[in-house]
């Protein structure tokens, strides 16, 4: 059974029972293959703004169909019973397309038969917001916990935020502040998806970080809350491939130009009121790991992790974070870390093993698409780009000498201005210790 069976994917329609916390989001092809998506939030004591939170459900609603989309690529999308605005349809078409580049990359797909839509309504606008205060997201990985410690270190009050598909959270999280993390439960529609997976349904990967941002948003709402802090650094914005004219981008919702996008939707559709976005972002992936050396590696090194293969999976408990010292999130993080972190350090969190002299063919296949050698393809993760990477094996090479960083191949010397600061929204910059809010 493929694509063509079905004609339309259609919005089906969200709701949220208050007495439960919980949101539903319903989708379908034709009417008839159906699925919905539900997500619990923990319990709130806040008078919630209904009018903001429906906004808020509507946008969860487009951005999370993107996880039953993939199933059947169909070429039209519909809102059942209503019309897309002008914004609407903007973000619409981005997020499955731009959104959906790896997906449609490694299924073979033309891009020009994915679902366009038409934005002929009108854009209703936005609401006047009350709320104060601020949700922290928090994965267990460098960058969100920097962002944590940064703000503790200003004295500042928050809320750390995890949304997790079991009912737990990586331990490493309560360590931040006093306060327990607020979990937001999200339950794909499992049993949908194995059906239509039964039926020839493609799969593949979808913008998770924007399906992350509209869960926390309506959190941050249910709780009163009007700012909500992602911890994302100038990345993503070099493609993996092409097909056509499309970039492939695995972390396209962590570039620049998607939170601007994203940004721009909540200020205009939403309400003025509410903030999203990442004190991070003018940071480099290498100057953020000197930031955790300094400032996290201490408290934190010895149960942080970055590496999706063992922690992240649909389902699995990760109260414990690890590092396979395979993958390459593990060869990544061991360049990032490298210039700044003594070798034996740095060992001791991949188990002891120094993965550039690794004899692994997976690890060394890694460092190869990492540090663009040999024609292997850059690896489809949120990793950092080839010239930074490059970089950071120099420094590491000149602070730290040969014996302890060789790899089994030659590197090109890398040049990448690593202190450089790039664009953020103005308000971010709150957020941060003043002796980093200027160029470094």
């Amino acid at each position: 059974m493929g694509a063509n069976r079905y004609s339309t994917f259609f919005f089906e329609g969200y709701g949220f029972d208050e007495k439960t916390m919980t949101a539903t989001f319903s989708y379908s092809f034709d009417g008839k293959r159906r699925f919905m998506e539900t997500v619990r939030f923990e319990p709130s004591t806040v008078a919630i703004q209904k009018d903001v939170l429906e906004r808020c459900l509507e946008l969860a609603l487009f951005v999370a169909g993107t996880s039953y989309y993939k199933c059947f690529p169909v070429e039209q999308i519909k809102y059942r019973g209503k019309k897309f605005s002008p914004k609407q349809a903007e973000l619409i078409n981005r997020v499955y397309t731009e959104g959906l580049s790896q997906f449609i990359f490694e299924n073979h797909l033309d891009p020009e038969t994915m679902a366009r839509v038409e934005g002929h309504g009108k854009d209703p606008g936005s609401h006047p917001y009350t709320g104060e205060g601020l949700l922290s997201l928090q994965s267990g990985g460098k960058d969100s916990l920097l962002l944590g410690q940064l703000l503790n270190e200003q004295g500042m009050n928050y809320t750390t935020w995890y949304m997790t598909s079991t009912k737990i959270c990586p331990k490493i999280i309560s360590r931040l502040n006093s306060k327990e993390p607020c979990l937001a439960h999200r339950s794909l529609d499992s049993i949908a998806l194995g059906e239509a997976a039964r039926d020839g349904a493609l799969n593949g990967h979808v913008p998770v970080t924007f399906i992350v941002l509209a869960y926390a948003l309506i959190d941050a709402v249910l709780h009163g809350k009007n700012t909500v802090l992602a911890a994302v650094g100038a990345e993503g914005n070099e493609s993996h491939a092409m097909v056509g004219t499309l970039p492939v981008n695995h972390q396209w919702s962590k570039t620049w130009s998607a939170e601007q996008l994203f940004a721009d939707y909540v200020t205009q559709l939403i309400s003025p009121g509410l903030y999203v976005g990442s004190p991070l972002r003018p940071f480099s992936e290498l100057r953020i790991a000197e930031l955790f050396e300094e400032v996290c590696w201490a408290p934190y090194s010895y149960g942080f992790s970055s590496c999706n293969r063992v922690n992240y999976e649909q389902g699995k408990l990760n109260t414990e974070l690890h590092w396979c010292g395979v993958c390459p999130k593990c060869a990544n993080a061991f360049l990032l870390f490298s210039p700044f972190v003594i070798p034996y350090e740095l060992r001791r969190i991949f188990d002891g093993v120094n993965l550039f002299v690794s004899q692994n063919l997976k690890v060394q296949a890694a460092f190869k698409g990492l540090l663009g050698v040999g024609g292997v393809m850059k690896p489809l993760e949120c990793v950092s780009e080839v010239e930074e990477l490059r970089t950071a094996y120099t420094m590491a090479r000149a602070r730290y000498g040969t014996v302890a960083c060789q790899l089994p191949f030659d590197v090109p010397e890398g040049h990448f201005d690593y202190r450089a600061m790039g664009p953020a929204q103005e308000w971010t910059a709150h957020y941060l210790p003043k002796r980093l809010r200027e160029v470094q």
